[in-house]
């Protein structure tokens, strides 16, 4: 997209997506991968890590996720428009992109993290494509049954070990399974920070052996919901809720409905992990299942909360910024990926698993602050980031422009 037809409200929505999912990577890149839905797994707790962890789960974990997803969903229509009203095949051209982000994708797993997103995006942005065509209100049915389904699949993962853990005959098995989940000193948690605290190749050696069935595994849980937030984005698009097209005072209603919807089941979820005192299965079946429900409006909330403020002082000096890292979001993806493991993993400063999840907010903080500070000067000089740029040249099968015109 030129910088000419970009739409500044969702340029600002994506740079505080990119910023807030960095609120929640920051634990896996930091701490075994368990931590993310029980923080007990990354040793005795304090009050400052209970309270990162209840932050992070009641107001951050999915809901930025769901924020991504609608804006990509959003992303791809205004794509397809742009090129069909060039006389090109939207469609083909989205399909193009698609392989290539799949691609960039698959060098951002191996080479640097586990948890990438971009690969997921591209696979279920193709079935997006399938309906692109149809109206607002159809395409809110079809997410939320798209949601519906997510439910009943993670919500199914969830039961089935409620009912291994009354099965006879293999309790041994099952107690592996639960101690991986939330006991730092179980072989499965202490031979990762082994392997993360290690060099870069038995890292690469270790994600290679665990494909395809260690990333189908994160794609079957999470392609629906995905699916879903970005068809709520197509129709968000359509309707001019995403474009910043509502009044103020629409936003602050839908904010505070929102927010009024999802927050107290939230709290209440994270206060019952805490009096279970982190149990692993409570703590489990929260993260996955019994949270994703009031996702979807604390999701839309945050959408509206930020295009509320963005319409109370659209000419605030930190809009531009934020609307500097949503036009560089790819560029900033990736570029925390490549700063975050080399301050955690053992193949550059080795901080991996000796941070307690308390101290995460200032590695959080510190990205932020890299995102705003750098995104607005560079495209003083240049029309793309350098992420944005490969996979343009990519898409293009030959080098594009990257500075801007004198």
């Amino acid at each position: 997209m030129s910088p000419s037809s970009r739409i500044p409200a969702m340029d600002v929505l994506r740079g505080c997506a990119v910023m807030g999912i960095l609120w929640m990577n920051i634990t896996a890149f930091a701490l075994p991968q368990s931590a993310y839905s029980n923080p007990a797994a990354a040793g005795p707790l304090s009050g400052g890590d209970i309270a990162f962890w209840a932050a992070s789960l009641i107001l951050v974990d999915g809901k930025m996720r769901g924020l991504f997803a609608m804006l990509f969903g959003a992303s791809m229509l205004l794509l397809i428009d742009r090129e069909e009203m060039a006389g090109r095949n939207g469609a083909r051209t989205q399909m193009v992109r698609a392989g290539w982000l799949f691609a960039i994708g698959v060098a951002h797993y191996l080479l640097l993290w586990w948890g990438d997103i971009l690969m997921l995006y591209a696979l279920v942005g193709l079935v997006a494509l399938l309906f692109a065509q149809r109206e607002p209100l159809a395409l809110v049915k079809a997410a939320f049954l798209l949601f519906l389904l997510h439910f009943l699949l993670v919500a199914g993962f969830i039961a089935s070990l409620y009912a291994w853990s009354h099965a006879p005959g293999d309790a041994q098995g099952f107690t592996r399974f639960m101690a991986a989940l939330s006991d730092p000193g179980s072989p499965a948690i202490r031979q990762e920070i082994a392997l993360y605290r290690g060099d870069f190749l038995p890292i690469l050696r270790h994600k290679l052996a665990g494909l395809p069935g260690d990333w189908l595994w994160s794609f079957t849980m999470t392609a629906l919901e995905t699916l879903g937030f970005m068809l709520l984005g197509m129709a968000m698009l359509k309707g001019g809720f995403l474009t910043g097209r509502w009044d103020a005072d629409q936003y602050r209603r839908t904010a505070r409905h929102c927010f009024a919807i999802g927050l107290p089941p939230m709290i209440a979820l994270a206060l019952w992990v805490w009096w279970s005192g982190f149990a692993p299965l409570t703590a489990l079946g929260t993260a996955l299942a019994w949270s994703f429900p009031f996702r979807i409006p604390l999701s839309v909330g945050w959408a509206a909360l930020i295009l509320w403020l963005l319409a109370r002082a659209p000419g605030h000096a930190l809009v531009a910024r934020l609307a500097a890292a949503g036009r560089l979001a790819l560029s900033n993806y990736l570029g925390t990926s490549l700063v975050m493991t080399a301050i955690f993993y053992g193949w550059g400063l080795g901080n991996f698993a000796h941070v307690r999840p308390a101290a995460l907010p200032l590695f959080v903080i510190a990205g932020w602050a890299a995102m705003l500070l750098w995104s607005q000067p560079y495209l003083r000089r240049f029309a793309v980031g350098p992420a944005e740029w490969l996979w343009r040249s990519l898409v293009c099968v030959q080098p594009q422009k990257i500075r801007r015109s004198s």
